[in-house]
C-alpha cells in the first residue's frame, strides 16, 4: 500500500486527480487545499508521494515540497503547472528536489507512469538505506565478536 497526498488550491483539481489516482487499488489517497494543512498532516502521517500544484496562494508548490523534503526526505515529489517556464523547472530540481514535473492539463497515464515510476525509485531507496543500517550492525557486531575473542584469547 502506498500513500500519496495531492495538494492543490482547487477543488476541481483535487477531484480529478483523486479520481484519475484512486484507480490504483493500492494508492491510499489524501487531498488537501493548502500547503498549511498538508504540511501539517505530513508532520504525522508518513507519504510516498506527493503531488502539488505550483501555484498556490499562501505557499506556492516549490516551497511546499522544499518544505517537505526536510519533513520526508524520502517523499517522493511531483510538481504540476498550468505555466511552464524554465527557471520553474530549475526551482523545482535544484531547491525542492522534484522528481517529476507536469504541465497542467495532464495525461492521466503518463502522470500514473510517472508516479509508479516514483514510488518505485522511492521504495529501492528506502530498502538500499535498510540493507546498508543492517551491514554497518552486522560489521559492528563482527567487531565486537573479534574484540572478545581477543580479550578471550589473551587470557
Amino acid at each position: 500500500m502506498h500513500r500519496i497526498m495531492i495538494v492543490d488550491d482547487e477543488e476541481n483539481i483535487l477531484k480529478a486527480l483523486s479520481r484519475s489516482l484512486r484507480r490504483e487499488p493500492d494508492w491510499e489517497i489524501e487531498c488537501y487545499s493548502s500547503a498549511e494543512d498538508a504540511l501539517r498532516r505530513a508532520r504525522s502521517c508518513i507519504f510516498d508521494a506527493v503531488i502539488s500544484d505550483c501555484n498556490m496562494p499562501g505557499c506556492n508548490g516549490i516551497d511546499f515540497l522544499a518544505e517537505l523534503r526536510d519533513i520526508q526526505p524520502d517523499a517522493c515529489r511531483i510538481l504540476m503547472t498550468g505555466m511552464v517556464n524554465i527557471d520553474t523547472l530549475m526551482q523545482a530540481i535544484n531547491q525542492a528536489g522534484a522528481f517529476r514535473f507536469f504541465a497542467k492539463p495532464w495525461d492521466d497515464e503518463a502522470l500514473m507512469a510517472g508516479i509508479r515510476e516514483g514510488l518505485r525509485y522511492r521504495d529501492m531507496l528506502v530498502e538500499n538505506r535498510m540493507l546498508a543500517e543492517k551491514i554497518r550492525d552486522q560489521q559492528a557486531e563482527l567487531e565486537q565478536y573479534r574484540m572478545q575473542r581477543r580479550v578471550s584469547m589473551s587470557h
